[in-house]
């Protein structure tokens, strides 16, 4: 390795062990420590690609407390891998606090890229892709599940989400509920598996179809949700808010045109909203 020490952030298969990149098993292999999520499920990946280099095991339960050992292993000389079970580290698995700690002591930090389950599904779903954001994992009680919905319910980018097989019906049930039957939503299950499948439709059919066959509901799920189309003169209520912050600023049409750019609005609608309102 070379003469400073780096922790490099190596994305690992979500499925199929052949997406796994070249410049990633070659850093695999040279690297003194692979600290891993589960090094018994890193083991396999490692046994397939005869690499020997050792693990250290690095999870949400011990993180906070290892950050700080294993950033002493960098500044004595150890490059070292992180990688989670699947897919890109602190995609809602470990790696932020030790990313973090490394920042904090100067220790270089080096990111790979690669598979990503949230992309992967974006890329295939058919739901728009110019704008959208990652939610992770949405709560598991169904309170704070519905609250977190409603707060997304006039979200204008399409939004990602993981889900459990378990809580999937659930899940989609509260959208149909909340958000409307007719609100596009993909269900994009077992990405790059043999069981690989992608259904997008309006959430009440997909809420029905899902619950049809329980097939449909198993294995690593990604929830993509189209974001809120404003209908008419109907404009959410976000998008007034910053409309109003920066019209104390600036002037209505500059206040107007930069909004529409933040939410993805008609400027125009936002315009002629602003003449009608504003004193």
């Amino acid at each position: 390795m070379s003469e400073q020490a780096t922790l490099f952030i190596v994305p690992t298969p979500i499925g199929n062990l052949s997406d796994i990149t070249e410049r990633g098993l070659e850093i695999l292999r040279s690297v003194d420590l692979i600290a891993a999520e589960d090094t018994r499920h890193t083991g396999k990946l490692l046994s397939h690609y005869q690499i020997k280099t050792k693990t250290f095991a690095l999870h949400d339960h011990n993180e906070q407390q290892k950050a700080e050992y294993l950033v002493s292993k960098l500044q004595s000389g150890i490059s070292i891998a992180l990688v989670s079970d699947a897919g890109t580290p602190l995609i809602s698995d470990p790696g932020y606090h030790l990313v973090n700690t490394c920042r904090a002591h100067g220790v270089k930090v080096v990111p790979l890229p690669g598979p990503c389950a949230a992309v992967t599904a974006m890329s295939g779903s058919g739901l728009p892709s110019d704008r959208f954001s990652f939610e992770g994992f949405l709560p598991s009680k169904e309170k704070a599940r519905n609250d977190k919905i409603t707060e997304l319910k006039e979200e204008t980018r399409t939004m990602i989400f993981y889900e459990s097989p378990r809580r999937l019906q659930y899940t989609l049930d509260a959208l149909t509920a909340i958000m409307g039957p007719e609100r596009e939503v993909c269900v994009a299950r077992e990405i790059t598996k043999a069981f690989e499948s992608i259904t997008t439709m309006p959430v009440g059919e997909l809420a029905a179809w899902v619950e049809e066959d329980s097939n449909r509901s198993r294995g690593e799920i990604v929830l993509l949700v189209a974001g809120y189309k404003p209908t008419g003169l109907e404009i959410p209520a976000k998008v007034l808010n910053t409309l109003k912050l920066l019209n104390e600023e600036l002037p209505l049409k500059k206040a107007a045109a930069l909004t529409a750019e933040i939410h993805g609005c008609k400027k125009n609608a936002l315009y002629k909203w602003g003449l009608e309102n504003f004193n």
